[in-house]
Protein backbone atom coordinates (compact mmCIF):
# COMPACT_ATOMS: atom_id res chain seq x y z
CA UNK A 1 0.00 0.00 0.00
CA UNK A 2 1.03 3.85 -0.81
CA UNK A 3 -0.53 6.94 0.11
CA UNK A 4 -1.35 9.55 -2.44
CA UNK A 5 -1.61 13.54 -1.65
CA UNK A 6 -4.28 15.15 -3.97
CA UNK A 7 -3.75 18.56 -4.26
CA UNK A 8 -5.68 21.65 -4.88
CA UNK A 9 -4.58 22.00 -9.06
CA UNK A 10 -3.16 24.75 -10.20
CA UNK A 11 -6.34 26.75 -12.31
CA UNK A 12 -4.89 29.71 -13.83
CA UNK A 13 -2.52 32.25 -13.26
CA UNK A 14 -4.79 34.40 -11.05
CA UNK A 15 -6.19 32.06 -9.37
CA UNK A 16 -4.28 31.34 -6.21
CA UNK A 17 -7.74 29.72 -3.55
CA UNK A 18 -10.87 28.06 -4.31
CA UNK A 19 -13.72 26.77 -1.57
CA UNK A 20 -15.00 23.80 -1.09
CA UNK A 21 -18.28 23.31 -1.77
CA UNK A 22 -19.24 19.77 -1.73
CA UNK A 23 -17.48 16.09 -1.44
CA UNK A 24 -18.49 13.50 -3.99
CA UNK A 25 -16.82 11.13 -2.03
CA UNK A 26 -16.79 9.72 1.67
CA UNK A 27 -13.76 8.39 3.76
CA UNK A 28 -13.68 4.77 2.53
CA UNK A 29 -14.74 4.77 -0.85
CA UNK A 30 -13.14 3.68 -4.18
CA UNK A 31 -11.62 5.92 -6.13
CA UNK A 32 -10.80 5.60 -9.97
CA UNK A 33 -8.21 7.69 -11.71
CA UNK A 34 -9.97 10.37 -13.01
CA UNK A 35 -13.07 10.16 -11.43
CA UNK A 36 -14.50 13.52 -9.87
CA UNK A 37 -13.09 13.48 -5.78
CA UNK A 38 -14.85 17.15 -4.96
CA UNK A 39 -16.19 20.29 -6.20
CA UNK A 40 -14.66 23.22 -5.55
CA UNK A 41 -15.47 26.93 -6.66
CA UNK A 42 -13.85 30.67 -7.18
CA UNK A 43 -15.13 33.53 -7.64
CA UNK A 44 -17.34 32.40 -10.48
CA UNK A 45 -16.87 28.88 -11.84
CA UNK A 46 -18.00 25.85 -9.90
CA UNK A 47 -15.05 22.81 -11.40
CA UNK A 48 -14.17 19.03 -9.81
CA UNK A 49 -11.15 18.14 -8.75
CA UNK A 50 -10.50 14.51 -10.15
CA UNK A 51 -8.09 12.02 -8.54
CA UNK A 52 -4.49 11.01 -10.26
CA UNK A 53 -4.77 7.79 -8.90
CA UNK A 54 -6.58 4.57 -8.22
CA UNK A 55 -7.21 4.35 -4.66
CA UNK A 56 -9.28 4.47 -1.45
CA UNK A 57 -9.88 7.70 0.51
CA UNK A 58 -8.57 7.39 3.97
CA UNK A 59 -8.32 11.11 4.85
CA UNK A 60 -10.17 14.48 4.05
CA UNK A 61 -8.46 17.20 5.32
CA UNK A 62 -10.75 20.11 4.75
CA UNK A 63 -14.48 20.54 4.87
CA UNK A 64 -17.03 22.12 3.16
CA UNK A 65 -16.79 25.83 2.91
CA UNK A 66 -13.09 25.56 3.57
CA UNK A 67 -10.51 27.94 1.46
CA UNK A 68 -8.03 26.26 -0.01
CA UNK A 69 -4.85 27.81 -1.44
CA UNK A 70 -3.31 25.90 -5.01
CA UNK A 71 -1.11 23.26 -4.29
CA UNK A 72 -2.38 22.27 -0.97
CA UNK A 73 -3.04 18.89 -0.20
CA UNK A 74 -6.64 18.10 0.17
CA UNK A 75 -6.77 14.00 0.95
CA UNK A 76 -5.14 10.93 1.70
CA UNK A 77 -5.90 8.29 -1.12
CA UNK A 78 -4.28 4.73 -0.38
CA UNK A 79 -3.29 3.11 -3.15
CA UNK A 80 -2.70 -0.43 -4.11
CA UNK A 81 0.75 -0.01 -6.05
CA UNK A 82 3.55 -2.43 -5.53
CA UNK A 83 5.92 -1.34 -2.54
CA UNK A 84 9.46 -1.54 -2.57
CA UNK A 85 10.31 -4.76 -0.56
CA UNK A 86 7.21 -6.85 -2.49
CA UNK A 87 10.27 -8.83 -3.60
CA UNK A 88 11.53 -9.83 -0.13
CA UNK A 89 11.27 -13.75 1.27
CA UNK A 90 8.35 -14.18 3.44
CA UNK A 91 10.50 -14.43 6.44
CA UNK A 92 11.81 -10.88 6.00
CA UNK A 93 7.65 -9.79 6.41
CA UNK A 94 7.73 -8.43 9.73
CA UNK A 95 10.89 -6.03 9.06
CA UNK A 96 8.62 -4.90 6.21
CA UNK A 97 5.74 -3.88 8.06
CA UNK A 98 8.34 -1.94 10.34
CA UNK A 99 10.02 -0.25 7.45
CA UNK A 100 6.31 0.88 6.12
CA UNK A 101 5.59 1.95 9.73
CA UNK A 102 7.98 5.03 9.73
CA UNK A 103 6.42 6.40 5.95
CA UNK A 104 3.14 5.74 7.65
CA UNK A 105 4.00 7.92 10.82
CA UNK A 106 5.41 10.60 8.58
CA UNK A 107 2.23 10.88 6.66
CA UNK A 108 0.18 11.16 9.93
CA UNK A 109 2.28 13.63 11.07
CA UNK A 110 1.87 15.53 7.54
CA UNK A 111 -1.85 15.80 8.07
CA UNK A 112 -1.74 16.64 11.41
CA UNK A 113 0.65 19.37 10.26
CA UNK A 114 -1.50 20.48 7.55
CA UNK A 115 -4.53 20.51 9.97
CA UNK A 116 -2.88 23.03 12.28
CA UNK A 117 -1.55 25.03 9.16
CA UNK A 118 -5.11 25.71 7.34
CA UNK A 119 -7.30 26.22 10.13
CA UNK A 120 -9.79 28.74 9.20
CA UNK A 121 -9.22 32.04 11.45
CA UNK A 122 -13.28 33.01 12.82
CA UNK A 123 -13.46 36.47 14.38
CA UNK A 124 -16.27 37.78 16.83
CA UNK A 125 -18.08 38.45 13.89
CA UNK A 126 -18.40 34.81 12.61
CA UNK A 127 -16.43 35.66 9.42
CA UNK A 128 -13.96 33.06 8.15
CA UNK A 129 -10.45 34.17 6.97
CA UNK A 130 -7.94 31.95 5.63
CA UNK A 131 -4.68 31.11 6.24
CA UNK A 132 -3.17 33.92 3.90
CA UNK A 133 -5.26 36.75 4.29
CA UNK A 134 -4.80 36.31 7.96
CA UNK A 135 -0.53 35.95 7.29
CA UNK A 136 -0.70 39.00 5.00
CA UNK A 137 -3.37 40.91 8.10
CA UNK A 138 -0.54 39.98 10.56
CA UNK A 139 2.63 40.96 8.77
CA UNK A 140 0.90 44.63 7.19
CA UNK A 141 -0.53 45.16 10.70
CA UNK A 142 -4.20 45.03 9.82
CA UNK A 143 -6.51 45.36 13.11
CA UNK A 144 -9.31 42.94 13.32
CA UNK A 145 -11.59 45.76 13.38
CA UNK A 146 -10.24 47.13 9.71
CA UNK A 147 -10.28 42.96 8.55
CA UNK A 148 -14.12 42.59 9.42
CA UNK A 149 -14.84 46.16 7.85
CA UNK A 150 -13.18 45.15 4.10
CA UNK A 151 -15.70 43.84 2.02
CA UNK A 152 -14.67 40.63 0.34
CA UNK A 153 -15.54 39.77 -3.25
CA UNK A 154 -15.50 35.59 -2.55
CA UNK A 155 -17.51 33.35 -1.48
CA UNK A 156 -20.24 34.32 0.88
CA UNK A 157 -18.50 38.16 1.01
CA UNK A 158 -14.73 36.17 2.26
CA UNK A 159 -11.97 38.33 2.11
CA UNK A 160 -9.66 37.13 -0.60
CA UNK A 161 -5.80 37.75 -1.05
CA UNK A 162 -6.63 40.67 -3.92
CA UNK A 163 -9.11 42.41 -1.46
CA UNK A 164 -6.63 42.86 1.00
CA UNK A 165 -3.72 44.14 -1.40
CA UNK A 166 -6.56 46.57 -2.80
CA UNK A 167 -7.25 47.53 0.79
CA UNK A 168 -3.43 47.58 1.19
CA UNK A 169 -2.84 50.06 -1.66
CA UNK A 170 -5.80 52.39 -0.42
CA UNK A 171 -4.36 52.84 2.93
CA UNK A 172 -0.74 53.52 1.78
CA UNK A 173 -2.49 56.00 -0.71
CA UNK A 174 -4.23 57.78 2.17
CA UNK A 175 -1.86 57.78 5.27
CA UNK A 176 -3.66 60.55 7.16
CA UNK A 177 -6.59 59.41 7.35
CA UNK A 178 -6.23 56.10 9.77
CA UNK A 179 -9.95 57.69 11.90
CA UNK A 180 -11.79 56.78 8.28
CA UNK A 181 -10.72 53.34 8.80
CA UNK A 182 -12.02 52.49 12.37
CA UNK A 183 -15.41 54.15 11.75
CA UNK A 184 -16.10 52.00 8.57
CA UNK A 185 -18.12 49.42 11.13
CA UNK A 186 -20.25 52.08 12.15
CA UNK A 187 -20.96 53.33 8.78
CA UNK A 188 -21.58 49.92 6.86
CA UNK A 189 -23.58 48.84 10.53
CA UNK A 190 -27.01 50.14 8.74
CA UNK A 191 -26.85 47.72 5.76
CA UNK A 192 -27.51 45.06 8.04
CA UNK A 193 -30.40 46.62 10.25
CA UNK A 194 -32.67 46.40 7.52
CA UNK A 195 -36.11 45.81 8.64
CA UNK A 196 -36.93 41.76 8.77
CA UNK A 197 -39.33 40.39 6.08
CA UNK A 198 -41.23 38.07 7.91
CA UNK A 199 -42.62 35.39 5.63
CA UNK A 200 -46.52 34.20 6.49
CA UNK A 201 -47.80 30.34 6.32
CA UNK A 202 -48.91 30.95 2.27
CA UNK A 203 -44.96 32.73 1.33
CA UNK A 204 -42.38 30.85 -0.28
CA UNK A 205 -38.63 31.13 1.23
CA UNK A 206 -36.05 30.61 -1.57
CA UNK A 207 -32.45 30.32 -0.36
CA UNK A 208 -30.19 32.18 -2.69
CA UNK A 209 -27.64 30.30 -5.14
CA UNK A 210 -23.65 30.74 -4.29
CA UNK A 211 -23.64 32.23 -8.21
CA UNK A 212 -26.63 34.51 -6.69
CA UNK A 213 -25.30 36.04 -3.72
CA UNK A 214 -22.07 36.36 -5.28
CA UNK A 215 -23.90 38.57 -8.37
CA UNK A 216 -25.38 40.59 -5.50
CA UNK A 217 -22.24 41.47 -3.58
CA UNK A 218 -20.76 42.24 -6.94
CA UNK A 219 -23.62 44.41 -7.85
CA UNK A 220 -23.17 46.17 -4.94
CA UNK A 221 -20.00 46.79 -4.40
CA UNK A 222 -19.71 48.20 -8.29
CA UNK A 223 -22.25 50.82 -7.57
CA UNK A 224 -20.20 51.52 -4.33
CA UNK A 225 -17.15 52.03 -6.05
CA UNK A 226 -18.03 53.70 -9.22
CA UNK A 227 -20.09 56.76 -10.49
CA UNK A 228 -22.09 55.71 -12.71
CA UNK A 229 -23.66 57.43 -15.62
CA UNK A 230 -25.17 56.57 -19.19
CA UNK A 231 -25.15 57.58 -22.23
CA UNK A 232 -27.43 56.61 -25.24
CA UNK A 233 -27.87 56.35 -28.75
CA UNK A 234 -29.62 54.58 -31.74
CA UNK A 235 -28.18 52.78 -34.36
CA UNK A 236 -29.58 52.05 -37.77
CA UNK A 237 -28.62 48.11 -38.40
CA UNK A 238 -30.36 47.67 -41.17
CA UNK A 239 -27.48 47.10 -43.77
CA UNK A 240 -26.43 44.49 -41.09
CA UNK A 241 -29.61 42.38 -40.62
CA UNK A 242 -29.86 42.29 -44.60
CA UNK A 243 -26.29 41.12 -45.12
CA UNK A 244 -26.62 38.56 -42.30
CA UNK A 245 -29.36 37.42 -43.78
CA UNK A 246 -27.87 36.87 -46.89
CA UNK A 247 -24.89 34.99 -45.58
CA UNK A 248 -25.72 33.32 -42.25
CA UNK A 249 -26.92 29.96 -44.63
CA UNK A 250 -23.19 29.72 -46.56
CA UNK A 251 -21.23 30.93 -43.03
CA UNK A 252 -23.32 27.80 -41.57
CA UNK A 253 -22.28 25.24 -44.45
CA UNK A 254 -18.86 26.10 -44.55
CA UNK A 255 -18.08 26.93 -40.91
CA UNK A 256 -20.46 25.21 -38.91
CA UNK A 257 -20.98 27.61 -36.49
CA UNK A 258 -24.66 30.11 -36.22
CA UNK A 259 -23.83 33.65 -37.51
CA UNK A 260 -25.34 35.98 -34.63
CA UNK A 261 -25.33 39.51 -34.34
CA UNK A 262 -22.98 39.14 -31.23
CA UNK A 263 -19.74 39.27 -32.89
CA UNK A 264 -20.74 41.69 -35.45
CA UNK A 265 -20.94 44.02 -32.72
CA UNK A 266 -18.05 42.84 -30.76
CA UNK A 267 -15.81 43.91 -33.66
CA UNK A 268 -17.34 47.33 -33.90
CA UNK A 269 -16.80 47.57 -29.84
CA UNK A 270 -13.16 46.29 -30.36
CA UNK A 271 -12.41 49.25 -33.25
CA UNK A 272 -13.84 51.74 -30.85
CA UNK A 273 -11.97 50.87 -28.00
CA UNK A 274 -8.94 50.58 -30.28
CA UNK A 275 -9.75 54.39 -31.17
CA UNK A 276 -10.64 55.56 -27.52
CA UNK A 277 -8.13 53.62 -25.40
CA UNK A 278 -8.87 55.52 -22.31
CA UNK A 279 -12.30 53.42 -22.18
CA UNK A 280 -9.94 50.69 -22.19
CA UNK A 281 -8.40 51.10 -18.66
CA UNK A 282 -8.92 49.94 -14.71
CA UNK A 283 -8.75 52.80 -11.82
CA UNK A 284 -7.00 51.28 -8.67
CA UNK A 285 -6.34 53.99 -5.79
CA UNK A 286 -5.47 57.04 -7.41
CA UNK A 287 -3.55 55.80 -9.99
CA UNK A 288 -5.25 54.21 -13.62
CA UNK A 289 -4.23 51.48 -15.45
CA UNK A 290 -4.44 51.71 -19.37
CA UNK A 291 -4.66 48.31 -20.49
CA UNK A 292 -2.77 47.04 -23.48
CA UNK A 293 -4.70 44.12 -24.82
CA UNK A 294 -8.55 44.59 -25.99
CA UNK A 295 -10.29 41.79 -23.81
CA UNK A 296 -14.12 41.71 -23.90
CA UNK A 297 -16.36 40.39 -21.96
CA UNK A 298 -19.56 39.03 -22.74
CA UNK A 299 -22.63 38.37 -20.42
CA UNK A 300 -23.95 34.88 -20.88
CA UNK A 301 -26.68 32.57 -18.98
CA UNK A 302 -26.31 29.85 -17.19
CA UNK A 303 -28.25 27.00 -16.36
CA UNK A 304 -29.74 28.76 -12.94
CA UNK A 305 -31.01 31.87 -15.22
CA UNK A 306 -27.65 33.90 -13.43
CA UNK A 307 -25.41 35.37 -16.06
CA UNK A 308 -21.49 34.66 -16.56
CA UNK A 309 -19.00 37.16 -18.06
CA UNK A 310 -16.32 34.80 -20.18
CA UNK A 311 -13.79 36.65 -21.80
CA UNK A 312 -12.68 37.17 -25.52
CA UNK A 313 -8.82 37.89 -24.85
CA UNK A 314 -7.55 40.45 -27.31
CA UNK A 315 -11.06 40.53 -29.61
CA UNK A 316 -8.96 43.16 -31.40
CA UNK A 317 -7.05 40.72 -33.43
CA UNK A 318 -9.87 38.40 -34.59
CA UNK A 319 -11.40 38.21 -37.92
CA UNK A 320 -15.46 37.99 -37.51
CA UNK A 321 -14.86 34.38 -38.18
CA UNK A 322 -12.51 33.99 -35.34
CA UNK A 323 -14.97 36.21 -33.59
CA UNK A 324 -17.46 34.07 -34.16
CA UNK A 325 -16.24 30.97 -33.00
CA UNK A 326 -15.64 32.25 -29.75
CA UNK A 327 -18.35 33.66 -28.92
CA UNK A 328 -20.56 30.54 -29.69
CA UNK A 329 -17.44 28.33 -27.91
CA UNK A 330 -17.70 30.63 -24.77
CA UNK A 331 -21.89 30.40 -24.98
CA UNK A 332 -22.10 27.08 -25.07
CA UNK A 333 -19.56 25.89 -22.16
CA UNK A 334 -21.26 28.77 -20.21
CA UNK A 335 -24.48 27.28 -20.62
CA UNK A 336 -22.86 23.69 -19.77
CA UNK A 337 -20.49 24.97 -16.33
CA UNK A 338 -17.57 23.90 -18.47
CA UNK A 339 -15.97 27.37 -18.15
CA UNK A 340 -12.21 27.85 -17.01
CA UNK A 341 -11.17 30.01 -14.06
CA UNK A 342 -8.73 32.13 -16.48
CA UNK A 343 -11.74 32.42 -19.39
CA UNK A 344 -14.02 34.85 -16.75
CA UNK A 345 -10.94 36.47 -15.71
CA UNK A 346 -8.56 39.63 -17.26
CA UNK A 347 -11.56 41.14 -19.13
CA UNK A 348 -10.75 45.36 -20.07
CA UNK A 349 -14.46 46.02 -21.13
CA UNK A 350 -18.22 44.13 -21.20
CA UNK A 351 -21.06 44.03 -23.69
CA UNK A 352 -24.14 42.32 -22.47
CA UNK A 353 -27.33 41.79 -24.59
CA UNK A 354 -30.23 42.94 -22.50
CA UNK A 355 -32.68 42.91 -26.10
CA UNK A 356 -32.02 38.80 -25.43
CA UNK A 357 -34.62 39.21 -23.13
CA UNK A 358 -36.87 41.57 -25.30
CA UNK A 359 -36.03 44.90 -23.13
CA UNK A 360 -35.19 48.21 -25.52
CA UNK A 361 -32.41 49.97 -23.69
CA UNK A 362 -30.99 49.49 -20.23
CA UNK A 363 -28.71 50.82 -17.57
CA UNK A 364 -25.84 47.95 -16.91
CA UNK A 365 -23.78 47.86 -13.80
CA UNK A 366 -20.33 48.49 -14.32
CA UNK A 367 -17.92 44.90 -14.01
CA UNK A 368 -15.50 46.03 -11.69
CA UNK A 369 -12.72 46.62 -12.34
CA UNK A 370 -13.36 47.98 -15.42
CA UNK A 371 -14.62 51.77 -16.21
CA UNK A 372 -17.37 50.66 -19.04
CA UNK A 373 -20.00 48.39 -20.06
CA UNK A 374 -22.48 48.54 -23.60
CA UNK A 375 -26.07 47.33 -23.38
CA UNK A 376 -27.38 46.49 -26.41
CA UNK A 377 -30.84 47.06 -26.94
CA UNK A 378 -33.61 44.65 -28.91
CA UNK A 379 -33.12 44.90 -32.78
CA UNK A 380 -36.57 47.10 -34.15
CA UNK A 381 -38.09 47.19 -37.23
CA UNK A 382 -39.32 51.05 -36.92
CA UNK A 383 -40.63 53.72 -39.17
CA UNK A 384 -37.68 56.30 -39.64
CA UNK A 385 -36.70 59.59 -41.59
CA UNK A 386 -33.91 58.23 -44.68
CA UNK A 387 -31.98 60.73 -45.83
CA UNK A 388 -31.02 60.41 -49.68
CA UNK A 389 -28.89 62.98 -52.22
CA UNK A 390 -33.05 63.11 -53.59
CA UNK A 391 -34.64 64.00 -50.50
CA UNK A 392 -35.78 62.42 -47.14
CA UNK A 393 -38.39 59.90 -46.80
CA UNK A 394 -40.01 57.75 -44.22
CA UNK A 395 -38.90 54.16 -44.63
CA UNK A 396 -38.66 51.10 -42.52
CA UNK A 397 -35.85 50.58 -41.04
CA UNK A 398 -34.32 48.01 -38.33
CA UNK A 399 -32.76 50.10 -35.68
CA UNK A 400 -31.62 49.82 -31.87
CA UNK A 401 -30.37 51.56 -28.84
CA UNK A 402 -27.23 51.22 -27.57
CA UNK A 403 -26.86 52.26 -23.74
CA UNK A 404 -23.19 52.90 -22.13
CA UNK A 405 -22.56 52.83 -18.67
CA UNK A 406 -19.20 54.47 -17.50
CA UNK A 407 -17.68 55.22 -14.28
CA UNK A 408 -17.41 59.14 -13.96
CA UNK A 409 -14.74 59.17 -12.12
CA UNK A 410 -12.44 58.68 -14.90
CA UNK A 411 -14.67 58.94 -17.79
CA UNK A 412 -15.96 62.04 -18.59
CA UNK A 413 -19.41 62.80 -20.44
CA UNK A 414 -17.12 63.52 -24.26
CA UNK A 415 -15.49 60.26 -23.55
CA UNK A 416 -18.73 58.07 -22.81
CA UNK A 417 -20.68 59.74 -25.47
CA UNK A 418 -17.59 59.32 -28.26
CA UNK A 419 -16.80 56.08 -27.75
CA UNK A 420 -20.73 54.77 -27.86
CA UNK A 421 -21.12 57.05 -30.78
CA UNK A 422 -17.96 55.62 -32.52
CA UNK A 423 -19.85 51.92 -31.70
CA UNK A 424 -22.46 53.56 -33.82
CA UNK A 425 -20.76 55.00 -36.91
CA UNK A 426 -19.11 51.84 -37.42
CA UNK A 427 -22.41 49.16 -37.40
CA UNK A 428 -24.40 51.57 -39.64
CA UNK A 429 -20.80 51.88 -41.95
CA UNK A 430 -21.61 48.39 -42.58
CA UNK A 431 -20.34 47.32 -45.84
CA UNK A 432 -23.50 45.25 -47.45
CA UNK A 433 -21.21 43.61 -50.24
CA UNK A 434 -18.77 42.52 -47.11
CA UNK A 435 -17.22 38.83 -47.68
CA UNK A 436 -16.14 36.91 -45.15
Amino acid sequence: MAKFELKLPKMGESVAEATITSWLKEVGDTIEADEAVLEIATDKVDSEVPSEVDGTLVEKLFNVDDVVQVGQTIAIIETDGDAPAATNTPKEEPKEETAKEPAVAEVSKTVEVAKETVEPIISSGERFYSPLVKNIAKKENITQAELDAMPGSGKDGRVTKNDILAYLDNRSAQPAKPQATQAQPKATAPKTESAPVIPTGDDEVIEMTRMGKLIAHHMVESVQTSAHVQSFIEADVTKIWNWRKKVKDDFKKREGENLTFTPIFMEAVAKALRDFPMMNISMQGDTIIKKKHVNLGMAAALPDGNLIVPVIKDADQLNLVGLTKKVNDLANRARQNKLKPDEIQGGTYTVTNVGTFGSVMGTPIINQPQVGILALGAIRKVPAVVETPEGDFIGIRYRMFLSHSYDHRVVNGALGGQFVKAVKDYLEAWDSNREI
